[in-house]
């Protein structure tokens, strides 16, 4: 479980030539998406003894598309510049260990195809791209030259090892040329044999051509490239040359003869392994790597990932090895790429393979076997899960369409990972771990699929009948509930699976039954809690450990909680306001088990919000709770959350994953950021705590990346602000942009399967019903996109159907027919012929132009019309043949004889206009033949109906009529008139049809208008409209036009939710006073509170108090509003508060008097606030109210607004003379800011609440001996207790005491208070030299006392309390031991790493650390460092110290007090200050209590310095 940083790096770019690349002393890099990935391979790679000797080192980051080449110098001194060719069109020189680019150029028009850094000469970098040109760029004197040899695309190209100016360059056609860069790019040999792509080309590392003994063939002579005869210079004297093509051949060339000498066939093996999707078709990538050391062997990759050894020394037979023969599943199991031969510095010679498995292999060319794998991931990690069962075993579910399960843990391999393919098939955006059984997951999908896996066996997965309709969001394991819980005992099982989709639907699904139907659980909520209003749309679900209760989070941002066996629902939480995507529960084991109550949640606003349900849970009330206030809230992000994971470590503390691109570490008790990880180049989509490391972290991104981290080695602590945040952006920007690139044509080589899954990783994950994920493209406006203003008729950004609000029909209202006495024209579009024809004015088309034009022949032919009619009409007998021929001919003399003939004269004028695209013409002609019927039924066929011939079907019968609507209605739908069709429609009556055929092509406007005015108010139809649209205008944002329609569906409840969605003031208002109308009253005061809340923040006072007037519940409130008001007035008068607020009410201006009178006198002339029975009311109003407890971080506007709701409790209190009740809550109001640090509060409350001291409180209760309450003592002790540190300041100050705290303490970090927090109160400030405000000031100040200050360091005797000092000091002694017993638990881990990952060191090695973690901060006294405690000791003394506190009476426990030890201080300082101020009675008290309770850490040192 080493403690070390890994990542898991997106996977090796496809199809690339050469993406990846090594240099001796074990560096290598490959290519992934737009950056490329460094490795360090070999001893000094750093990795824990015993496990594979390589790790992640780091990352290029600068190109914009996909990198498409990569290649080191590989000239000794420079192992440290490599290059980079990319489809941004630039090739980048880096420095690797700056990790930063050299320079830079983009001289390529079209894609770079291949790359390479020449051997021979140091700085010559050459790329040749897609359309045949070459570049060289010589880097130290950035020139560069251009080549054009043919125009073919490029494949691969590499340069010599022997000669500087040699380049071989192969092509995809096959051709492979070997050129001379220095005589202009001249071709010296064109070898020609291959008849596909070149994949690789591999020069002969040794020069010269007798290492290998081919025979020289008999016809031997010279060859004659290029037509003309080459003497034999050393250039072609010879060297050979490997190629590997497509073909499914290597070529071995000699380049002396330009002539190929060998062809090895690929062997077709058998499969082995059946890590493979066999339905995927792949093809093949034949890549070559010629040893250095081995000139007589060449390796190449094979059909199936398989490598071989090829034997080049016996040449008339294929001779070859098989890498990793003998150990089963070693090899790749998909087609390999890439080959680098890499060097360590232990000399061994190694292989690293890329793979379109998403491996890369490490190979032992001495055994050919595999070294190592790093795993790769191609797409977003989606999910992270541990299982609860088989520790350390890490699920990743990702957008390849694959899980993988990491064994973390794993001691030989860091990553130990297994890939589960089958029946997965699209992304994996859901994981979890059923919590008992081992190796049982279950996976979502994007497409809505559910199903479960057994990690241990190789059987494909069973997948649940049920499908979602979007998304799987979030699957959890929890109880049965009915109709599953049903079932007997043996029956049913004791979990079931409940996803939850992006349809906002969560399903319970029987894992036993997996086939069966699963079950809705909304049907039960609504059973079981009787709900009438449509119920929100579920984005997340979370169940309590105890599996007895269950949170699910909505869409509108509230979280419902529920109480099994039926889902009662208790609890409705209303704080996020946008879309909840992730909740999680504490753990059950923290050291106080309230804690497993807490429940974090995220959602698409930045801030995330613990809330505390223990005591929700436990009353189990009758009606469901709203609760509006968090217990913590913990704001820094600033963008969505995706995910928050609470540490199984320690006691709340939390992490979360953002948009922003970071992850953050809380602690949620004190609201505190403690570590930020900016690792991610994109936006975080997950995070799981390391279950066994309590400083160990995963996240998983949309950069394809995992990365494990340790929260002790982040530099930073809060998520970046403002320019930092923009960096983030920029890097995120830089990463792909998914969309396709502008190709005229896809070439070939475009892998197919990668644009499936490699490349377009973008879709939304939650949809508009939830985006966790709108694509790397879809960047900032999606956020934006969620709440458009409503333009009108416009959709929104988000959705794919648009809500058309104008209506469309306009556009085809043109097409009106106009009737002209000589001509019908009944066109639907315009004839084809020529546009100039329609400019100039035409006579009307004739209906009869064959027979007109017949009639315009020579004279000679007219007569003889005329002589055939005759014949024809006045023959009375038969015709004969010759003359029924004539008239056959003559077509047109039909016009003057019988009706038969009329027919075919008009049959053939018809089929005329038909040939010359006039279809009217011809319905026309049918009509006067009187064959109506006949016309309609043509004109259907061919989609020619048109109005004119609609509108005199009727004269062919009703029947027809109807039919001939109807068909009108189909055609004008294939040609997207629906409102057109449907208006049509409704003539013939078909209401229901009309409505349906608008609602489904989105015109709900159109529908609605139609289905009011048509069909019956009740008519179910119309509520359905209604809330359709409703539903599609709330997904686009356009919130204000939604609620209209949840009005007109009578589902006001919904409307007034919808309203408040955008959760500005004005929004929340205007919800607030419609649900007021509506007489939904409990959603109007929360929505009205809500309101003011918001107001509140932007300090404006009187909005804040109109929107309270809304609702005579909210009464309350508006007192505490007013209280505040005026409290804010106060302090804004003494210059105690920065902002200056204008919008305060009139009554808030009036100063004169004491505090509390004026409060009084607002409340009953504003409120008209008089008789005890009202102040009764408001009291009860208000005392159910609870607000949590303060931290350090809880900000000053909420901290303000808490203590005002103490403090009008306290004057209600007063008024109906319940004077206990008052002193309480007074209490409660100084309590709070002391906790929260805040010392100009306290004393300002006490200044106004207290004028005169607590002497007037002590008679108002009574009896002083029997009644005054422990409150009263409590409230007593923290009044003199803020005097007494006034009064010290302003001797360490040298001037009066008044207001000199006030600039100190005033931004809630008082030097002083901030340090003191009740139980491990830390007094620096009596440490003189530590914090005091002058630290070289004289040790004796000749300070006059006032009769006041002596009056008041006397009752300082008030403070020492001696119970409450014993009870603070066993506190003390608690928290101290469970912090040692934490650290020890630390230091154990950390010993059993080391133990387990080294041989183990000593015994006595690991002991000492811990011993050394336990001895005591560096300010502690020597002899104490070196005797740790045993584990029995500090047991012993936890069970102690909890027993003392047990015997103390609740009383004292409940009521804080000052910290009575912390008083002792002052006052002793006070006294050596300044000398006879403080009798010596009471510092010998103070110095006995100090040395009675004071032998813990934090006092120790102190006790010393002033007791001896």
């Amino acid at each position: 479980m080493g403690q070390d940083p890994r990542t898991l790096p997106p996977s090796p770019n496809w199809y690339c030539a050469r993406c990846s690349d090594a240099v001796p002393g074990g560096l290598f890099g490959f290519a992934a998406r737009t950056s490329v990935f460094l490795v360090r391979v070999g001893p000094s790679a750093g990795a824990i003894p015993g496990t594979p000797p390589f790790r992640v080192i780091g990352e290029l980051v600068g190109h914009t598309e996909r990198v498409s080449g990569f290649t080191f110098s590989h000239h000794p001194g420079q192992y440290n510049l490599c290059a980079t060719s990319s489809d941004d069109g630039t090739v980048k020189i880096w420095d690797v260990e700056t990790k930063a680019v050299v320079t830079e150029h983009a001289l390529h028009q079209h894609t770079i195809s291949a790359l390479h850094w020449s051997p021979q000469v140091k700085d010559l970098i050459v790329s040749g791209d897609e359309k045949g040109v070459v570049f060289c760029y010589w880097l130290n004197r950035n020139d560069s030259q251009h080549h054009f040899i043919e125009p073919r695309t490029i494949f691969c190209l590499t340069c010599s090892p022997h000669h500087e100016d040699l380049v071989a360059i192969g092509y995809k056609d096959g051709i492979v040329v070997i050129i001379d860069i220095s005589k202009k790019g001249e071709v010296i040999h064109r070898l020609r044999g291959h008849d596909d792509e070149i994949h690789s080309i591999a020069w002969c590392p040794l020069p010269g051509e007798d290492c290998l003994s081919i025979n020289q063939e008999e016809n031997s002579e010279p060859e004659i490239p290029n037509g003309k005869v080459i003497e034999q210079t050393p250039v072609t004297k010879g060297c050979y040359l490997a190629t590997g093509s497509k073909d499914q051949t290597i070529r071995i060339w000699s380049c002396s003869r330009g002539r190929g000498v060998m062809i090895l066939k690929l062997p077709f093996l058998k499969r082995r392994g059946g890590g493979i999707d066999p339905t995927v078709k792949e093809r093949l990538w034949l890549t070559l790597h010629w040893p250095k050391d081995q000139p007589t062997q060449l390796v190449s990759s094979c059909f199936g990932g398989e490598l071989l050894l090829w034997d080049l020394t016996q040449s008339w037979r294929r001779k070859y090895t098989l890498f990793s023969a003998s150990s089963e599943g070693q090899n790749h199991s998909r087609i390999v790429f890439n080959l680098c031969p890499l060097q360590t510095e232990d000399d061994k010679q190694l292989l690293l393979s890329t793979s379109m498995d998403r491996d890369v292999k490490c190979w032992d060319m001495a055994t050919l076997e595999c070294c190592w794998t790093l795993p790769s991931l191609g797409g977003f990690a989606y999910k992270l899960a541990f299982s609860p069962v088989d520790m350390g075993c890490l699920a990743i579910g990702v957008g390849d369409g694959m899980i993988r399960v990491w064994n973390t843990l794993s001691i030989k391999n860091n990553y130990d990972v297994k890939n589960f393919w089958q029946g997965v098939k699209s992304k994996v955006t859901a994981l979890c771990w059923h919590p008992a059984k081992e190796g049982c997951l279950a996976f979502g999908t994007d497409d809505g699929k559910v199903g479960l896996y057994d990690t241990y066996s190789n059987k494909p997965p069973q997948i649940s009948s049920t499908y979602h309709k979007k998304t799987v969001y979030t699957l959890a394991w929890g109880p049965p509930l009915p109709p599953i819980s049903l079932g007997g005992e043996g029956d049913r099982p004791s979990l079931t699976l409940y996803s939850c989709g992006g349809e906002g639907i969560v399903l319970q699904h029987n894992p036993w039954k997996l086939g069966g139907e699963a079950y809705d659980i909304n049907k039960l909520i609504r059973d079981t809690n009787s709900i009438k209003y449509k119920l929100p749309v579920h984005t997340e679900i979370s169940w309590k450990a105890d599996g007895k209760i269950m949170a699910l989070g909505n869409e509108d941002g509230s979280i419902e909680i529920f109480q099994v066996p039926n889902l009662k629902l208790i609890c409705t939480i209303q704080q996020h306001h946008k879309l909840v995507n992730t909740i999680s529960w504490h753990h059950e084991h923290g050291s106080q088990p309230e804690l497993s109550y807490l429940m974090a949640s995220g959602s698409n606003n930045a801030i995330i919000y613990v809330h505390n349900l223990k005591t929700v849970i436990e009353s189990n009330p009758e009606t469901p709770v709203t609760i509006t206030e968090p217990y913590r809230t913990l704001s820094g992000h600033t963008a969505k959350i995706t995910s928050v994971a609470w540490s199984p470590h320690h006691d709340g503390r939390l992490v979360s994953a953002s948009y922003d691109g970071t992850a953050q570490v809380w602690d949620t008790l004190r609201e505190e950021p403690l570590c930020n990880f900016r690792g991610h180049r994109g936006r975080l989509l997950c995070v799981a705590w390391s279950p066994l490391d309590p400083d160990c972290i995963y996240s998983g991104a949309d950069d394809f990346c995992v990365y494990k981290w340790l929260t002790s080695m982040q530099e930073h602590s809060r998520p970046p602000q403002g320019k930092k945040s923009i960096e983030l952006e920029k890097k995120r920007l830089s990463q792909p942009k998914p969309k396709p690139k502008k190709k005229k044509k896809p070439t070939s080589r475009a892998p197919v399967k990668q644009e499936v899954y490699d490349g377009n990783e973008d879709e939304s994950i939650r949809e508009s019903s939830g985006p966790v994920e709108n694509g790397v493209s879809d960047q900032e406006g999606e956020e934006e996109a969620r709440e458009p203003e409503f333009p009108s008729g416009v959709a929104s950004v988000a959705s794919r159907e648009p809500v058309t609000c104008t209506p469309v029909s306009l556009g085809f209202e043109k097409s009106k027919v106009t009737v002209n006495n000589k001509v019908t024209l009944l066109k639907k579009e315009p004839p084809k012929e020529k546009p100039e024809s329609l400019t100039k004015k035409r006579k009307a088309r004739s209906m009869l132009p064959l027979t007109t034009s017949l009639d315009h022949r020579s004279k000679e032919e007219l007569h003889q019309d005329c002589l055939v009619l005759a014949t024809a009409k006045h023959s009375k007998a038969e015709l004969n043949k010759e003359v029924s021929a004539d008239l056959e001919e003559r077509f047109h003399l039909g016009l003057f004889t019988d009706r038969g003939a009329l027919y075919r004269m008009i049959e053939v004028e018809g089929k005329g206009h038909l040939e010359n695209g006039h279809p009217e013409l011809f319905h026309q002609l049918m009509l006067w033949k009187g064959d109506l019927k006949g016309v309609l039924q043509t004109a259907a066929e061919r989609g020619e109906l048109t109005d004119s011939l609609v509108a005199m079907a009727p004269v062919a019968g009703y029947h027809v009529w109807l039919w001939a609507v109807e068909a009108f209605a189909k055609q004008l739908c294939f040609q997207d008139q629906y409102v057109k069709a449907a208006s049509h429609l409704l003539s013939i009556h078909k209401v229901y049809e009309a409505v349906e055929l608008l609602k489904s092509n989105h015109f709900y406007r159109e529908a609605i208008a139609v289905a009011k005015a048509r069909l019956r108010p009740e008519d179910p139809i119309l509520k359905d409209l209604y809330l359709t649209w409703g539903a599609i205008l709330e997904k686009d944002g356009h919130y204000a036009v939604a609620a209209k329609c949840y009005l007109g569906a009578a589902c006001a409840y919904d409307a007034a939710k919808v309203l408040s969605k955008k959760g500005d003031a004005a929004s929340l208002k205007t919800a607030a006073e419609l649900a007021s109308i509506v007489g939904e009253n409990e959603l109007s005061s929360s929505l009205a509170l809500r309101c003011a809340q918001e107001l509140l923040l932007a300090r404006n006072w009187a909005g804040a108090q109109e929107a309270l007037k809304l609702h005579e519940s909210l009464k309350g409130q508006r007192l505490v509003f007013c209280l505040l008001e005026l409290l804010s007035k106060h302090l804004e008068d003494r210059q105690l508060l920065e902002a200056k607020s204008s919008s305060y009410n009139t009554w808030a201006t009036g100063t004169a008097g004491p505090f509390v009178e004026r409060v009084t006198a607002v409340w009953k002339s504003t409120f008209s606030l008089e008789s005890p029975e009202q102040y009764q009311a408001a009291l009860q109003q208000l005392q159910s109210i609870k607000y949590p407890s303060p931290t350090n971080n809880t900000p000053s506007k909420q901290l303000l607004l808490h203590i005002c709701h103490d403090l009008t409790l306290a004057v209600l209190s007063q008024q109906v003379a319940s004077w206990d009740a008052a002193v309480e809550a007074l209490l409660r109001a100084v309590v709070r800011s002391y906790d929260s640090g805040n010392f100009t509060i306290m004393q300002e409350v006490h200044s106004a609440f207290l004028p005169e001291g607590c002497d007037h409180l002590k008679h108002k209760l009574g009896e002083p001996q029997s009644l005054i309450t422990p409150a009263f003592k409590s409230l007593e002790a923290f009044f003199i207790y803020g005097h007494l540190y006034e009064f010290w300041w302003s001797l360490s100050r040298h001037c009066p005491k008044s207001s000199v705290w006030v600039r100190a303490a005033h931004r809630r970090t008082a030097s002083v208070e901030q340090s003191q927090q009740i139980n491990n109160a830390t007094p620096e400030e009596t440490d003189s030299g530590d914090s005091q405000p002058e630290p070289n000031r004289p040790p004796e100040l000749d300070v006059r006392l006032t009769e006041e200050s002596k009056q008041m360091l006397i009752t300082c005797k008030e403070l020492f309390s001696e119970k409450h000092a014993s009870l603070q000091n066993s506190q003390r002694t608690v928290a101290e031991v469970q912090e040692t017993l934490a650290e020890m638990i630390r230091q154990h881990q950390k010993s059993q790493v080391c133990k387990s990952t080294t041989n183990g060191p000593d015994k006595n090695e690991s002991e000492q650390a811990a011993e050394q973690s336990l001895s005591s901060p560096q300010n502690e006294c020597k002899e104490e460092k070196n005797q740790p405690l045993s584990l029995p000791e500090l047991t012993k003394r936890l069970t102690e110290a909890n027993e003392k506190i047990a015997k103390f009476p609740e009383s004292v426990k409940i009521w804080p007090f000052p910290d009575v030890l912390e008083c002792c201080l002052i006052l002793l300082h006070i006294g050596s200050q300044c000398p006879g101020s403080v009798t010596q009675d009471m510092q010998q008290q103070a110095q006995e209590l100090l040395q009675k309770y004071g032998n813990t850490k934090v006092y120790k040192r102190y006790c010393e310095t002033f007791c001896t």
